[in-house]
């Protein structure tokens, strides 16, 4: 890795789209690849400014990693899978690390990257924590399924919800009628009240099985003006997670998540279940703009 002298100025703020070659798609992110001077109310002031869902702040680099850190425009999110994809896309397309593999040094623990310079531009992928599957409580769902304005009647049978955690912990839940599916509505303010109470620092997951190998996601997640996530990395490496724990794939096996239409910026992200360990996630990222 190459190690470009430290920025004494303010930090330059990227905006990358996640999971997407469009601009106009997928999950935007926030990046500041030059954060070591910055302080936790600096990072959360230019998370705010940004207005994204994440933006991710590299504070520290070595030959052995980069520290890490992701703020909302509300607070400190532990891991964040878009805004991670964007950073190591942009450390490619900066010049300031060579395509391969890469370690980001989180607060959930370190996160292996790799990236790949192809002809039409950088893939990165990233193997999520050890994850963890667990029920979810049926007071918690009954309250769940209630703000989702759904009943348990509209839950896929095959599919029985569950927490699962691969970075962040995400309640899953999967509706059988796709109509159900596109058309439930939810109030942010109530939802969020759930989420803080249940210390869900990632997103609500509701899914659609489309058929085999291919799931489609809303993830929500409000924060300020935002109330679905266009593409969420740890949502989809969570989602992997299930699928395995609950014996719903083969693995080695691959599914392809996509998300982002309901709010107008779709996205797509490559899931890879291996039998045992962290879930990878692979995905495109483009550049918006930048300060």
């Amino acid at each position: 890795m190459r190690h470009p002298d430290r920025v004494t100025t303010t930090p330059q703020i990227l905006r990358y789209a996640a999971f997407t070659t469009d601009p106009s798609g997928g999950n935007p992110a926030g990046v500041v690849l030059d954060a070591g001077a910055l302080t936790d109310e600096d990072m959360q002031a230019i998370a705010a400014e940004v207005d994204y869902a994440e933006t991710a702040f590299v504070t520290g680099r070595s030959d052995d990693g980069l520290d890490i850190r992701y703020f909302s425009p509300i607070a400190e999110v532990p891991f964040c899978g878009h805004a991670t994809v964007a950073t190591a896309v942009a450390l490619v397309e900066g010049g300031i690390s060579d395509p391969g593999e890469l370690v980001f040094r989180t607060a959930v623990g370190p996160v292996v990257i790799r990236t790949a310079q192809g002809q039409d531009g950088v893939t990165a992928s990233f193997t999520s924590v050890e994850p963890a599957v667990e029920e979810l409580a049926a007071d918690v769902l009954a309250r769940l399924l209630a703000e989702l304005g759904v009943d348990e009647a509209d839950l896929d049978p095959r599919m029985p919800p569950a927490l699962s955690f691969a970075g962040n912990r995400h309640p899953i839940v999967v509706l059988a009628d796709r109509e159900v599916f596109d058309a439930f509505r939810f109030d942010p303010d109530r939802m969020r009240a759930l989420m803080d109470e249940q210390e869900w620092r990632g997103t609500v997951t509701v899914l659609h099985a489309d058929g085999p190998g291919v799931i489609t996601a809303r993830n929500l997640f409000p924060v300020g003006r935002i109330t679905e996530d266009p593409a969420t990395g740890s949502a989809a490496a969570s989602v992997g997670a299930y699928l395995r724990a609950r014996g719903l794939v083969a693995p080695p096996a691959s599914v392809t998540i996509l998300q982002g239409a309901h709010v107008g910026r779709p996205g797509r992200l490559e899931v890879r279940i291996p039998a045992s360990g962290g879930i990878t996630v692979t995905g495109r990222s483009t550049v918006i703009s930048a300060d």
